[in-house]
């Protein structure tokens, strides 16, 4: 439910360090249950490492160092480069490892292989990127390499850029550490809400799927935030990522979006959403059930979007939060 889509999308710094780290569609993630490090990535002969041995032995030789600021970054003599993708666990953190349907923040510098400089910090940036675990999104080098680490575990993550002209400008290096682990719900889970006089009506089929009805429900001008369900998680803030499930209709119309159709909740941050979502669920509580009715300007506004949502639309979601980090 982006500004300009209503469905996440990957940061584009999140683009640069992971394989497809697009939410939303795929099939769920058994978040239940620890996961052993698959055999689809070599490792080195004290397990830590990911990749060729080769790789893994440069990133053995990088310096883990702080900059002017305190934030952590590599050192080593450029240019440098690795044949492919390859991570070392340099610290495996505390706690049990990361699971795969988890919600992870990560903090990293990534610096560039051929002349050492720092090409994007979560630190500079002024917050961490948040994920969900899911295999498909990630090189299977670090995917392995995370599920060997708990929160506060450091990794050394190579990847490779096969556009790039020659080797010396291919490769470029992340210090990154697993900074939060949470462990979202299956399902809301808290205190049922009446809702008040006039806002439409969520039910829920045999199949858990929602459908609404406007009978006798009344069009507001003004956002409308209506509880259907006070969890008693961790309160959402504005700036965090939230993983959901979520249906979307437009006022008295059709629906246009929904994650339960997909049979996936989808995880996205609150700061790359259209204003009704941020206002709409900052403030409410992990395991909360939220009806958001939504009018125009803080939704699409004029444009609308695409041919589901026309312009000046008012638009009704439902949405079960299930964990936000």
């Amino acid at each position: 439910m982006n500004k300009h889509l209503p469905w996440a999308a990957a940061s584009a710094a999140a683009v640069l360090v992971l394989a497809g780290c697009a939410s939303g569609g795929d099939d769920p993630q058994d978040g239940g249950e620890s996961q052993q490090p698959s055999a689809d990535a070599s490792t080195n002969a004290s397990g830590d490492g990911f990749g060729a041995p080769e790789d893994i032995a440069i990133l053995e030789g990088l310096t883990w160092t702080e900059d002017a600021e305190g934030n952590p970054t590599l050192e080593f003599e450029s240019p440098s480069s690795v044949s492919a993708v390859a991570t070392l666990v340099k610290d495996p953190g505390e706690g049990d490892p990361v699971a795969a349907g988890q919600l992870v923040a990560l903090d990293y510098t990534m610096v560039n292989g051929s002349d050492g400089s720092v090409l994007y910090s979560t630190y500079t940036a002024g917050a961490p990127e948040a994920i969900l675990l899911q295999e498909d999104t990630f090189d299977p080098e670090l995917w392995n390499a995370l599920l060997s680490t708990g929160e506060g575990g450091e990794l050394i993550y190579a990847s490779v850029n096969p556009e790039a002209t020659s080797a010396d400008e291919s490769t470029t290096y992340m210090a990154m550490t697993v900074t939060e682990v949470v462990a979202p719900l299956d399902e809301v889970a808290g205190a049922e809400v009446e809702p008040e006089a006039g806002v439409p009506t969520i039910t829920f089929g045999e199949d858990g799927i929602p459908a609404v009805s406007f009978e006798g429900a009344e069009k507001p001008d003004e956002l409308v935030i209506q509880p259907l369900v006070e969890g008693e998680g961790a309160v959402v803030e504005e700036t965090d990522t939230v993983l959901a499930h979520y249906t979307g209709w437009v006022w008295d119309g059709e629906q246009f979006d929904s994650s339960w159709d997909r049979g996936a909740p989808t995880s996205f941050s609150l700061q790359g959403v259209i204003p009704g979502w941020t206002q709409g669920l900052a403030g409410q509580t992990v395991g909360s059930r939220v009806l958001l009715v939504i009018p125009p300007d803080l939704g699409y506004g004029e444009a609308g979007q695409g041919e589901s949502i026309p312009g000046d639309s008012t638009l009704v979601f439902v949405v079960d939060i299930l964990g936000a980090i």
